[in-house]
């Protein structure tokens, strides 16, 4: 995988996405899901897109399991955004560009 996203954890949850100054959008998938794997390429791109005003991230929800299980994800792809802290915009299923473009910039305005 490629693109400007960093990947979070369980353990970094907190400090890499509940506690960053900029707005973080969180993709919460698995490697044996097709519309994530799908998906993908194009999260990777508009991670490459948004570079320096949000911060794009990838949650393995194998790997990973509190997190999701904390905030009701009951199916993946889901991406949740943030800012402040504060969830402030969900998709659950994969989207195509235009539609995670149009709902970016709807949560976060003027910084996308």
């Amino acid at each position: 995988m490629s693109g400007s996203y960093i990947e979070v954890t369980d353990q970094s949850f907190a400090s890499d996405v509940l506690g960053a100054d900029a707005p973080v959008i969180v993709d919460f998938w698995a490697p044996w899901c097709g519309p994530c794997l799908a998906m993908a390429p194009t999260f990777e791109a508009m991670s490459d897109e948004y570079q320096g005003k949000i911060t794009f991230a990838k949650m393995n929800t194998d790997d990973n399991m509190t997190t999701p299980s904390r905030l009701g994800i009951q199916g993946i792809p889901t991406l949740i955004m943030f800012k402040g802290g504060q969830e402030v915009g969900r998709i659950v299923g994969m989207v195509g560009r235009g539609v995670l473009q149009r709902k970016i910039e709807s949560t976060f305005g003027a910084l996308a």
